[in-house]
């Protein structure tokens, strides 16, 4: 579980409650769990939803407020309690802390305000917030140009995080045409990825979880749609929503872009930490992730987190030098991908991870490192080279490839 808060409100007045949630719903910290018009069916839906932080507004009815959380307090005291108020009587706030809240905000209040406040209460709660649980790791996946092997990475990359005992990760198939993460897991899904934007509102985290499919190594999958058509009720908004509870489910999210870079697929690159941009080393792919790399690194929420990954290194004696490949894109290379072009096509047609079907492969051992490089607890220099173990990974299987130069 990640340290994202999960929230329940607790509002009488509809306009207040929706500015409420419409605020809280921009936070990444938080997931609101659960929204509640009656103050006296509040302690209910705490008890069944379990929220780590309760959202009370006192202005609907003071007095019954007050009851509220002096009961909540009793029945209830793992839930910290935040109280506000568009009153800002010095007795009022001074009752409502007395009867167990933990913070008061005054109405309306600013974003960073209201984040600073839910930020010390998860403090509170969990110790500093690394004691919680560790935040959650989104990684998207994308590719430069077709069939350089992205979804083969996301797939792989996803079952690699998945083998730790202490993560719980999810991947979802964002191309939504053609997508194929299910082929490479041998899955046949219950739902997919329409069924669960359409019930994001309704869903919590234990739905979530009984939509989505679990493979044997741990993966929780997230298909593309069945159907053509569905596709196009997909929005940024929806997905926004699926991805915030995602965040507050997993530990890490693996994002297998599609190669249309549709308005869907920038939204998973601006969510997530860290995108892996896949090529190959030949002309028409690092021309395209140059034509690439203007438009996204004019996205303030992307070019920071670019990071190049060479996939098929070693293909073929005419493939272009990594030196050369550095000039022409202007950066560089944060990780090298050996080819192994019979154990990919093994795993994808019988539907098993490396991990299962070539555990000492050298391509398996790059995909383990890979993995640990992107959730590395130290950071890597400003340079991005290869950490010491990336070193000894690349070095053991260029090994086996005598044209690959080193």
């Amino acid at each position: 579980m990640s340290n994202v808060l999960r929230l329940a409100l607790v509002d009488p007045d509809s306009a207040s409650r929706d500015s409420l949630k419409n605020q809280l719903l921009g936070i990444d910290l938080v997931w609101l769990e659960a929204d509640c018009s009656r103050y006296e069916f509040f302690p209910d839906v705490v008890a069944e939803s379990t929220p780590d932080i309760g959202v009370v507004n006192l202005d609907s009815d003071p007095d019954k407020a007050i009851r509220l959380l002096e009961r909540m307090r009793g029945d209830h005291p793992e839930c910290a309690l935040l109280a506000v108020s568009s009153a800002e009587e010095g007795q009022l706030i001074l009752r409502a802390m007395r009867a167990g809240a933990k913070e008061f905000l005054t109405l309306p209040t600013e974003i960073d305000e209201l984040v600073a406040a839910l930020t010390r209460l998860g403090e509170q709660k969990f110790g500093a917030m690394s004691a919680g649980g560790r935040a959650t790791r989104t990684i998207a996946v994308a590719g430069a140009s077709g069939g350089v092997g992205c979804t083969s990475i996301a797939v792989n990359l996803g079952c690699v995080l998945a083998s730790n005992p202490a993560n719980t990760v999810a991947l979802v198939d964002l191309d939504l045409a053609i997508g194929d993460a299910d082929v490479f897991l041998d899955a046949i899904p219950d739902y997919s990825l329409i069924d669960v934007t359409e019930e994001i509102s309704r869903l919590d985290i234990q739905m979530l979880k009984r939509s989505l499919t679990k493979h044997s190594s741990g993966l929780y999958l997230l298909p593309r749609p069945s159907q053509l058509q569905d596709a196009a009720h997909i929005t940024r908004d929806s997905l926004q929503r699926v991805f915030g509870l995602l965040k507050a489910t997993f530990t890490h999210v693996v994002l297998d872009c599609s190669k249309a870079f549709t308005d869907t697929d920038i939204a998973a690159l601006e969510f997530a930490n860290d995108v892996l941009m896949v090529v190959q080393l030949d002309l028409p792919c690092l021309r395209n992730l140059v034509r690439l790399q203007e438009s996204l690194d004019s996205n303030d929420s992307i070019h920071d987190k670019l990071k190049v990954v060479v996939n098929r290194v070693g293909l073929e004696s005419g493939q272009i030098k990594m030196k050369r490949a550095k000039d022409t894109i202007g950066r560089d290379i944060y990780f090298q991908i050996p080819n192994d072009y019979r154990t990919m096509i093994e795993v994808r047609n019988n539907g098993i991870p490396l991990l299962e079907q070539a555990p000492k492969a050298p391509i398996t051992l790059a995909m383990q490192e890979l993995a640990n490089r992107v959730c590395a607890t130290e950071e890597a220099d400003d340079q991005g080279e290869p950490t010491a173990a990336g070193q000894a990974v690349a070095s053991s299987w260029l090994n086996f490839w005598p044209k690959a130069k080193k």
